[in-house]
């Protein structure tokens, strides 16, 4: 498996998406989507890929390239 293209620790299990990352501005992003992360301790961004970890879930800590991909939706 693949890692995917970014990771970001967040402390709370409802995130917000845009794109917006490392200088590039959320105008040249995609539209902002809420994502929840659930059991597994991460989900993954339908537009970008980005995967956002719970600090302290199931998946903090884990070797991110060994789990599968897990979207919520890029529509919730």
């Amino acid at each position: 498996m693949i890692a995917p293209p970014q990771t970001t620790r967040v402390s709370q299990h409802r995130v917000a998406c845009d794109g917006a990352h490392d200088g590039l501005p959320a105008a040249l992003g995609h539209p902002r989507v809420w994502l929840e992360i659930d059991e597994t301790g991460y989900v993954d961004c339908g537009y970008c890929d980005r995967r956002f970890v719970l600090i302290g879930g199931a998946a903090d800590g884990a070797e991110q390239a060994a789990l599968r991909d897990h979207g919520d939706g890029a529509g919730r």
